[in-house]
């Protein structure tokens, strides 16, 4: 997994309330385990003007001129800005992929579903979790300056403003070493490499008949 330490990118405001994680990967897309290559299918469904199906050209596919990631605007962003109860539904873990994948490595919003935000800790996605009147101020600044960005330092637990306006967050001292190390539930396990070795050659030698 990738290290998150700090981030300055654009921001892509994504005005919708309980986006749920069908939305954010339709069930189609979800017969590979890549981890990757999703991006291009990420709102599948909002951003395309016809069905999307794995495997299709998504370059020759009509898109959806009023959907926000289409607007040049936005173009490059790696924050996504939400309303309230983002990834409820079912519980994909291809939903912080094809985030991921798209760019996208901060998403901040009023609140989110437990097990989507768990996903993202390990998956390298940053979910931060702010009061609705902060996020709607962070709304209304990104809809008032194109090429509006945030600069996201996870250490310090801050968000600063184009305006020099500093936001704290809060985040699971756990959950926060992991990204500072880029450490997922694997990474973690071969830390204790050795003590897994040691434990594997006492327990041949304690019972030898099993092996």
């Amino acid at each position: 997994m990738d290290k998150f330490t700090s981030l300055k990118g654009i921001v892509t405001p994504l005005d919708r309330s309980n986006v749920d994680t069908d939305a954010i990967i339709p069930k189609q897309f979800l017969k590979s385990i890549k981890r990757s290559g999703f991006g291009p299918n990420l709102f599948d469904d909002w951003r395309y003007m016809d069905t999307g199906e794995p495997g299709m050209d998504n370059s020759t596919r009509p898109l959806n001129p009023d959907f926000v990631l289409n607007q040049d605007r936005f173009k490059g962003a790696s924050i996504l800005l939400a309303r309230k109860n983002f990834g409820c539904g079912s519980s994909r873990e291809h939903a912080p992929w094809a985030l991921q994948d798209y760019g996208f490595r901060v998403i901040i919003a009023p609140s989110f579903a437990d097990i989507f935000f768990n996903n993202c800790f390990k998956n390298g996605v940053l979910p931060i979790v702010l009061d609705a009147s902060v996020v709607d101020q962070l709304f209304n600044e990104v809809d008032a300056s194109p090429g509006y960005q945030l600069d996201v330092d996870l250490d310090a637990q801050t968000i600063t403003t184009p305006g020099g306006n500093v936001i704290s967050f809060e985040v699971d001292a756990f959950r926060k070493h992991c990204l500072l190390n880029g450490l997922d539930d694997i990474s973690l396990t071969l830390q204790h490499v050795d003590d897994i070795k040691a434990y594997e050659q006492r327990r041949r030698q304690d019972t030898p008949w099993l092996f």
